[in-house]
């Protein structure tokens, strides 16, 4: 049996230099005799210390605080025994930020799965592609409403996570959302400017260049990918002159 373990993380803030994590959440998705791919039972959270006190726009957030965590584990010392084991790949919603904390010296190198980015590629026509907007925008059969309750704290994130991973399983391989995960995320539609909501191919040409040399990796790509559709030669991004020290 195959499976894929979502992880979901509560944290302090952004950055690990800067932060710990506070909790740690897990839901399986697993491959049947059959080839078909389920929810598991099994799912589970844990406390963790993060090391340093728990800011107030944080908690306002998951609403996990200091005494809460106070004689929790360290997180370093729970993980691997959470993200290591017989699975194929880990997945998160925006496995970039879980990916942060969960690095390969706890994870024993397995692949990441984005749902974020995967669900570009597989629902393009979502409103959002948060993981709550997709809940109730897709409506996962078999999600229990009150299992995927709060919002904001690991173990219920994981569980509704893992129902979107379900499903892109049912048209896409592993290997394949392995696969978008690795790229910047395809974007569906422009996200922001004159030009928010719009189809990349709705776009002239020179908008589109000007996107394909945008900061934001995500929208460089999927203009990028635009630009190859119709033909076209890839953009070269100007590197920008090394300032002078005198």
């Amino acid at each position: 049996m195959r499976s894929v373990r979502v992880i979901d993380l509560e944290t302090t803030g952004g950055q690990p230099s800067a932060h710990g994590v506070c909790e740690i959440g897990w839901q399986d998705v697993a491959q049947d005799d059959d080839g078909v791919w389920q929810v598991m039972p099994g799912r589970g959270s844990i406390l963790t210390n993060p090391g340093r006190s728990i800011p107030p726009v944080t908690a306002a957030v998951h609403h996990i605080i200091d005494s809460d965590v106070a004689d929790a584990p360290l997180f370093a010392d729970v993980a691997p025994g959470v993200l290591r084991g017989p699975y194929v790949a880990l997945a998160a919603h925006r496995a970039s930020f879980e990916g942060k904390w969960c690095t390969p010296r706890l994870t024993g190198g397995l692949p990441w799965i984005c749902t974020w980015k995967c669900a570009l590629r597989v629902w393009p026509s979502a409103p959002s592609f948060s993981n709550q907007v997709l809940r109730y925008w897709r409506m996962p059969e078999g999600l229990d409403r009150d299992l995927g309750l709060p919002v904001h704290r690991a173990g219920p994130d994981a569980y509704v996570t893992a129902h979107h991973l379900r499903d892109m399983l049912s048209v896409a391989s592993v290997e394949q959302l392995i696969a978008w995960s690795a790229e910047p995320g395809l974007l569906p539609r422009v996200p922001a400017g004159p030009n928010r909501g719009k189809n990349w191919r709705d776009l002239d040409d020179a908008s589109l260049t000007a996107f394909a040399a945008d900061r934001d990796e995500d929208v460089r790509f999927s203009a990028r990918t635009e630009v190859a559709r119709r033909g076209g030669a890839p953009v070269a991004v100007p590197v920008p002159a090394q300032p002078r020290l005198f």
